[in-house]
């Protein structure tokens, strides 16, 4: 399996990608804090890593980030989410989903041909020109990799192909609506090395086009794509921000003993 080459001209964007920040931000599922008083702001065009152990309340923070905690009930969220500076509880869902798109832990095609997984969200936020549909699908398949291996059974169900394959449509599918941001939820713990190195390969390829933000559990992966990296960390039942910085300075000289010990694999 080789990575895909991706020209310059192939992956663009309407707008320059836009930077995230978040101010004491906190999220409860009932009387279960997650994560409590966050703050930072994640770099425009950057690849921020969020890493910590299980149960940190990284998945939770991401989610916040496009609204998509509020497919739970019980969940309460407290302070603001900002893209550029523009608070997101203001802007509508539809709108704000389109701009930060979201690829998930396990890949989740439609139970769709390959062709309709692209075509079905497109159409869903109201392009329905059919030579332009197929436009943007050739692309982003080529864009992804994928072109080359399914241009001749487009009609074929998604969950025909294997996991790698799978993962890089959901990848597609979110840049088919031309997001600003790409928030990443382990997305190679279900693949195998050398599909997550074609997915590592995409994520690196995509930097300056969108602002992304992706939880691992690999630190290897995030000092081999990240710029920055956020740890999180439970403290009295609560996941905290522990610290945030450049990715070079977490790995080789963090200033908490908490990072420290979980960079150098000693806690966690």
């Amino acid at each position: 399996m080789t990575s895909p080459t991706l020209s310059p001209q192939s992956l663009t964007t309407d707008h320059q990608p836009p930077s995230i920040w978040v101010k004491q931000l906190s999220l409860r599922y009932g009387r279960k804090v997650s994560f409590a008083n966050v703050d930072a702001q994640f770099r425009a065009g950057q690849i921020t890593a969020l890493i910590g152990p299980s149960g940190c309340g990284k998945t939770s923070f991401l989610s916040c980030l496009n609204r998509l905690h509020e497919l739970t009930p019980t969940a309460q969220l407290a302070g603001q989410v900002y893209l550029n500076d523009c608070d997101t509880e203001t802007i509508p869902l539809t709108p704000l989903r389109r701009q930060v798109g979201m690829l998930f832990q396990k890949p989740n095609p439609f139970p769709l041909s390959i062709y309709r997984n692209l075509a079905f969200p497109l159409k869903e936020h109201g392009i329905c020109d059919r030579t332009h549909i197929h436009h943007i699908i050739e692309t982003t398949l080529t864009d992804v990799g994928l072109w080359a291996e399914v241009k001749d059974r487009l009609k074929a169900p998604a969950l025909s192909l294997s996991g790698g394959q799978q993962q890089r449509l959901c990848l597609a599918r979110a840049l088919a609506l031309k997001p600003q941001v790409l928030l990443m939820d382990e997305p190679c713990s279900a693949l195998d090395p050398l599909s997550s190195e074609v997915i590592e390969d995409l994520i690196l390829r995509l930097k300056g086009i969108y602002t992304i933000l992706i939880v691992t559990h690999n630190l290897g992966q995030a000092s081999r794509i990240a710029d920055d990296v956020a740890f999180f960390w439970v403290q009295h039942d609560v996941g905290q921000l522990i610290e945030f910085g450049p990715a070079k300075e977490i790995f080789a000289n963090p200033q908490d003993p908490l990072t420290a010990a979980y960079t150098s694999g000693r806690r966690g």
